[in-house]
């Protein structure tokens, strides 16, 4: 790694996934305005949307929503065309 690129004030940050309450502690430097206390101990609190224990990629929660019916429209646009392909 090149020297001097890296940032030096490293310090424990609490990040708060705000969909489902989980807390993870790790090094950032990452500023915040807000702390939170975890087992008496006060850190930054940098509040999420979304993290790795909510998103539906890494729980395998993963939906297909088709709400406009735009696979629907498509199979009946191009159902004659894909029939005469077949022939």
């Amino acid at each position: 790694m090149k020297k001097g690129i890296h940032p030096e004030n490293y310090r424990l940050v609490a990040f708060k996934d705000m969909s489902n309450g989980t807390t993870i502690i790790t090094k950032s430097t990452a500023t915040s305005k807000e702390t939170i206390e975890i087992d008496g101990i006060e850190y930054p609190l940098i509040k999420l949307e979304i993290s790795n224990t909510s998103h539906p990629f890494y729980t395998g929660k993963v939906k297909l929503v088709d709400t406009a019916g735009r696979v629907d429209k498509f199979m009946n646009r191009y159902k004659e065309h894909m029939e005469k392909r077949k022939k």
